[in-house]
């Protein structure tokens, strides 16, 4: 069955990375999520895509400056809407009891983190913790475009699938090589100029296949016509019928 991701939550009706884009896809019977990871000071791994605060929050600076007792006074939620003034800026330990609670899937993309290597083990490590705390029926994938991190996460935690994420620029001839050395089980694949003898490759190989970001109806249709297992997109509610052709 096809699989419709949910890019950052129902980014298009809600804030990008919150809890309200994120929970609210039971709403919408959208059961798999998409979203990013990195940790702050203390390290608390906490729900957002960047590592400064300017572009989705009220703040500015440095998240690597933050603890988790700052995080209540952050407001991410204004500048998408006064509808969502005051949504918090969310922990990983948040979204865990938000995903049993709701019974949401979650593909978990981990930040390249840019603090260097001890953190970026303290991030793995910190990621796995939460991730443990998962109801036994809950379903989650952990990607990266970091494929170091990613096969580093794959040797303390090899019963977690994952997935290496690749830009139209990046997916080069030896990406079979890269894939195998990481240990993905499933490779994400930018939609620009992606082909379908592409995906009938990487599926010849043993690898999943999902696309991102896609936000054309047609061209989700045409994903899943050419055998695509998933697309990660920001309109996830108006494409989940897609997962019932």
């Amino acid at each position: 069955m096809p699989r419709i991701f949910a890019h950052r939550g129902l980014s298009a009706i809600a804030p990008e990375n919150t809890l309200a884009a994120l929970g609210g896809c039971s709403d919408y019977r959208v059961s798999w999520f998409e979203t990013d990871v990195d940790i702050i000071a203390d390290g608390t791994p906490i729900i957002i895509h960047d590592s400064s605060l300017h572009r989705t929050t009220n703040r500015t600076g440095s998240i690597y400056d933050l603890t988790v007792e700052q995080l209540d006074d952050i407001d991410a939620g204004s500048w998408f809407s006064p509808e969502f003034a005051g949504e918090p800026l969310p922990t990983l330990a948040q979204l865990i009891q938000v995903m049993n609670e709701s019974k949401l899937n979650g593909n978990i993309e981990i930040k390249s983190n840019e603090q260097g290597a001890e953190r970026t083990f303290q991030l793995i490590d910190a990621v796995i913790a939460e991730l443990d705390k998962l109801d036994d029926e809950r379903k989650v994938l952990i990607s990266s475009f970091n494929l170091l991190l990613l096969a580093e996460l794959k040797r303390r935690a090899p019963h977690y699938r994952t997935a290496a994420l690749f830009t139209a620029d990046a997916l080069g001839h030896d990406w079979l090589s890269l894939m195998q050395l990481c240990g993905a089980e499933t490779i994400h694949i930018e939609d620009r100029n992606l082909t379908q003898p592409m995906v009938a490759l990487a599926q010849k190989a043993g690898f999943e296949v999902n696309v991102y970001t896609v936000n054309s109806r047609a061209r989700a249709n045409q994903l899943f016509n050419w055998g695509a297992d998933g697309i990660i997109t920001d309109y996830a509610h108006e494409m989940i019928h897609l997962e019932n052709r």
